[in-house]
């Protein structure tokens, strides 16, 4: 893999664990300054610790942030500190992400946690960075999604899902909202499904997955400026290919921003 990424600046979200651990660890290795997301700073501290102690990674490639997901003023105050100590971000990688869990829940904001967590938290966080999200070629958003967005729907008029609740169906809703979000004209953007691995979120899956570095490496791949994107693409794996109709449509792209806007308290 060329080492086009030495030099810049990545933002890795969810990266104390699984697909996002692996993701900062390989972008480090290639010579990127990584910002490693955790929920909180001690989670944080220990993953950057972690690749510093066993990956070899220098103490200046990675840098621990934390912000709970489930409170979007810790994402606001996320994005204010990326901004002022880093001007100048060329990747943001949106990959937090939970499982819907079995009973429905709402967070303190009133939003319906897997929503909050896996879209409108980085749907707020990729808004507020977008002074520091460089122009230059090579800047873009990288948004880890799913194949499960193909069998999901954004429930318009009841997107906390109070009426009808289903973990799956909430999951399947908040990936296919962050590969909407992906063909927002704002940023570039590009949503891509790194395969099944083994990570917390398997059981929504299956039994059986890739190691998590190998749906890493999907990630990587599209961050490195030597690779040309589309905005709004979407990858399964290293492959571009259609994502599900519900996630294009310049309707659906202005919906989704007016309807985020309103939930986060930023009408963009």
């Amino acid at each position: 893999m060329p080492s086009s990424l030495s030099g810049r600046t990545v933002l890795v979200t969810g990266a104390t664990s699984g697909i996002g651990h692996e993701t900062a660890r390989i972008l480090a290795e290639l010579g990127a300054t990584v910002l490693l997301h955790g929920r909180t700073p001690e989670e944080a501290r220990a993953a950057t610790d972690r690749l510093i102690a066993t990956a070899g990674i220098d103490t200046t490639a990675v840098r621990p942030l934390a912000a709970d997901f489930t409170c979007l003023e810790e994402v606001e105050n996320l994005a204010h500190a990326v901004v002022r100590d880093h001007p100048r971000l060329d990747v943001l990688v949106n990959n937090a992400a939970i499982a819907a869990p079995e009973r429905h829940t709402l967070t303190a904001d009133g939003n319906e946690i897997a929503f909050q967590v896996n879209f409108l938290a980085h749907y707020l966080l990729t808004n507020l960075l977008e002074p520091a999200l460089t122009a230059d070629p090579g800047g873009r958003v990288v948004n880890v999604s799913s194949a499960l967005h193909r069998s999901g729907a954004i429930q318009w008029n009841d997107p906390q899902r109070v009426r009808r609740y289903s973990r799956l169906a909430a999951y399947a809703q908040s990936q296919l909202a962050l590969t909407v979000f992906a063909a927002d004209p704002r940023v570039t953007a590009v949503s891509v499904d790194p395969g099944v691995c083994e990570t917390g979120l398997l059981p929504l899956y299956g039994h059986e997955g890739a190691p998590a570095a190998e749906g890493a490496r999907h990630v990587v791949r599209l961050c490195d400026p030597a690779t040309g994107i589309v905005n709004g693409a979407y990858y399964d794996r290293s492959e571009r290919v259609a994502p599900a109709p519900a996630a294009t449509g310049e309707r659906t792209v202005k919906r989704l921003d007016k309807l985020a806007g309103l939930l986060v308290g930023h009408t963009a």
